[in-house]
């Protein structure tokens, strides 16, 4: 079983990330639509299910070096987000967000955790894709307000608090905005135009090979508190290629997928 490690040492590192194409677009309106309570039961219960927990016991393996007599599968899922490439282009009534996965924290019986990503493989259907150690996905639900969805930006590893009105930085490894700041959701569209949306697939950028993307120049970012967690390009945004990226690493998350 593949294994991609993320080492946090307090330095710079380079990162390659692959960009896969996002699924289950969330809603044509403006604002994303929730999973479906049925979809996030039927996710949940595919967690529980023993070659999700499996995948799990992996994890825990790979990453803490225990071997858990008891693992316990949360019984709430988190829906997570993406950056919609129809949103980068600037297509009329396109959501910031596509719904990427529902994420469910499993607790090992020495009290460490682990993410198991449940995604969609068609209608009604969901699968144990990977697991991501630490439970970053539910510490950062539990901060977004009611009627809220949490975003990720994969290209800088920004996740973000996706409001009807606008976006808020709750953490990135290159900010482009102050964390804790109210983004409007026009500026933020034509923010992340000029960010990736030469690089789109089928774009010049892609065709000749380049890598990476423009990166502003990043505003101090406010503390948060909360370890930063370098997202796989295994569950990145539909933005084309490969993004080399420079980040402060700060800690070692692990991606074990299927």
């Amino acid at each position: 079983m593949n294994t991609i490690c993320r080492k946090f040492s307090g330095c710079l590192a380079v990162a390659v990330a692959t960009l896969l194409p996002a699924t289950l677009p969330a809603s044509a309106s403006e604002n994303v639509v929730a999973p479906s309570a049925g979809d996030l039961a039927a996710a949940v219960s595919v967690a529980a299910q023993p070659d999700a927990i499996g995948l799990a016991r992996s994890n825990f393996r790979q990453v803490d070096h225990i071997e858990p007599r008891r693992i316990t599968m949360g019984e709430k899922g988190f829906p997570v987000y993406t950056l919609n490439p129809d949103f980068v282009r600037g297509v009329a009534g396109a959501p910031a967000g596509m719904l990427r996965s529902v994420a469910v924290t499993a607790t090992a019986d020495s009290g460490q955790k682990a993410t198991l990503q449940a995604m969609p493989e068609g209608p009604g259907k969901w699968v144990a894709a990977s697991v991501f150690s630490g439970n970053d996905e539910e510490t950062l639900s539990g901060r977004i307000r009611p009627g809220s969805v949490l975003l990720n930006e994969p290209q800088i590893n920004g996740w973000y608090e996706l409001r009807p009105d606008g976006v808020v930085l709750l953490q990135a490894s290159l900010p482009q905005s102050p964390v804790g700041k109210l983004v409007p959701l026009s500026e933020y569209q034509r923010n992340v135009h000029g960010r990736y949306a030469d690089k789109m697939p089928g774009s010049d950028y892609q065709r000749d090979g380049g890598i990476g993307f423009a990166q502003a120049a990043a505003p101090p970012a406010v503390n948060t508190g909360l370890p930063v967690s370098i997202v796989a390009g295994l569950i990145a945004a539909g933005v084309a290629g490969v993004a080399i990226v420079l980040f402060a690493v700060w800690r070692r998350r692990t991606l074990t997928p299927r």
